[in-house]
């Protein structure tokens, strides 16, 4: 597949990220074919369930379709599929080597129609299998030419987390856009994989700010080795947003100092620093910063003020009710809707009360954002109102309600989920996805499963990241058993 080109250095403003080697191109290219063989290679080679009645006889041609299939010969064992006599039904060693061959030459939708086959006439789903399928559906897209393709396969793989796809990641710190760069670096950290990473310590030095602070988060969390020199010197140079994370790096490096000059930063003339200072604040959760994100909910910049309040909810103290309370009836939605949100992640019993008329609130935003606090705080009635919100004629408030209802922990959230995972357009399709597998219900496998068949690829993406997320949950809870 054609990879694109490298862009040009830019400069801009920089967007502040929610508070959530050296070597030849040639090099780099076989590093990320050798990763992408380990994923496949990793699996192995398969077996025929026992059943209870008497195994059908292997036929020659499944047993050749095995021979070829082992001697990595796959485009051969697919051309013995099509040997099966017309009105003949292929047998299950045929389906599932021509299945596992089309996983190797990196066709998961061609092996997508084997699975339903193999699992047709109630034959219960083989999670394992399904497992790679759905993986396959994420690692073939990362070198896609559409960048939006690009972002949405390296973000399932922040959201996966796994620790055998270092060499991919890191192959994506090498891409055209920043966004993927930066989901990459964000990746490499969520795996657990920032300390063996000498390509995310490049990362430091990246054009585009938002990768290199997407890096320094990575490495600060894993108290990487020979960070400490070059956060520094970061930090001494930059007077802007990356500053401030580079401090937060630090602190968490053992620099306890530099928590005055994150708390510092709060009264600085430029916003972004504000922002920034404030997110890491709430993140940090030291007690003596209460009162600076309190007393930010009344800066004169809305987006500041916005960044207050979601840094409340991530500091999650009850004491936040009050100025969350002051910031629901700010003249700006944006400012009241993601009090919503904070209030929510409070679990206070008092919150719900507070939140509960901002369902009537002109916004839409804004009522989407009351009904997901209400259902963190329990409210199992803000599902109706959800319902209603998902048939609005706006698909960005469709694609807002299928993201708060990853809060639900009722049922019929679920009937909900269905209903947009088939919407017309594909952003509440893509929402629906991504928050099925969030949802710690049963029977979400057959909603995914329809996902993956979706004509939109990012959401074929986002369906497969959430299968693996759900099988993951049901393997942990069968070892926890």
């Amino acid at each position: 597949m054609h990879r694109p080109p490298h862009a040009p250095r830019t400069s801009g403003s920089v967007t502040v990220p929610w508070p959530g080697c050296i070597g030849s191109r040639r090099y780099i290219t076989w590093t990320f074919l050798a990763g992408l063989a380990s994923l496949v290679w990793a699996m192995p080679y398969p077996a025929i369930a026992a059943a209870s009645s008497p195994k059908p006889a292997v036929t020659p041609l499944e047993r050749e379709a095995m021979t070829l299939y082992q001697a990595a010969d796959y485009a051969r064992a697919l051309e013995l599929l099509q040997q099966v006599p017309p009105g003949q039904e292929p047998g299950l060693g045929m389906l599932r080597y021509s299945l596992l061959s089309h996983l190797k030459l990196g066709k998961p939708e061609e092996a997508l129609k084997l699975y339903t086959k193999l699992v047709a006439n109630n034959r219960p789903d083989e999670p394992a299998l399904l497992r790679d399928v759905a993986r396959s559906f994420i690692v073939t897209r990362v070198r896609d030419t559409q960048e939006h393709v690009r972002i949405a396969a390296y973000t399932a793989l922040a959201d996966l987390g796994e620790s055998d796809t270092l060499p991919i990641l890191e192959d994506g710190l090498l891409d055209s856009s920043a966004l993927v760069r930066a989901r990459a670096a964000e990746a490499i950290g969520r795996a657990g994989l920032a300390g063996r990473s000498s390509a995310l310590k490049r990362a430091l030095r990246d054009e585009a700010p938002g990768v290199r602070i997407a890096a320094i988060n990575a490495l600060s969390d894993a108290k990487g080795a020979g960070i400490t020199d070059q956060l520094t010197e970061i930090a001494r140079v930059d007077e802007g947003p990356e500053s401030i994370f580079t401090f937060a790096g630090l602190y968490k490096l053992g620099r306890t100092d530099v928590l005055t000059d994150i708390s510092n930063a709060v009264t600085l003339p430029d916003p972004e620093v504000r922002m920034a200072a404030l997110g890491i604040l709430g993140r940090l959760r030291r007690p003596a910063s209460l009162s600076i994100l309190s007393q930010a909910v009344y800066d004169p910049h809305p987006a500041v003020r916005a960044f207050a309040a979601g840094a409340l909810g991530e500091f999650g103290s009850p004491e936040g009710l009050a100025p969350l309370s002051h910031a629901l009836s700010d003249e700006n939605p944006r400012v009241r809707s993601v009090a919503a949100s904070s209030l929510g992640r409070l679990g206070s019993a008092e919150a719900r009360s507070v939140v509960q008329p901002l369902l009537r609130d002109p916004d839409e935003h804004v009522r989407i954002s009351a009904v997901e606090a209400l259902l963190r705080l329990g409210d199992a009635g803000a599902v109706l109102h959800a319902a209603d919100l998902a048939r609005h004629p706006d698909p960005s408030i469709r694609g807002g309600v299928a993201h708060a209802l990853a809060a639900a922990t009722t049922p019929n959230a679920v009937t909900i989920l269905e209903s947009l995972l088939r919407d017309q357009q594909p952003l509440p399709r893509l929402m629906a996805a991504r928050s099925l597998g969030k949802l710690q219900q049963k029977a979400l496998l057959t909603p995914l499963k329809s996902g993956l068949q979706d004509s939109d690829p990012t959401v074929r993406i986002a369906s497969a990241g959430s299968l693996i997320q759900v099988l993951s949950r049901k393997d942990k809870a069968g070892s926890a058993r």
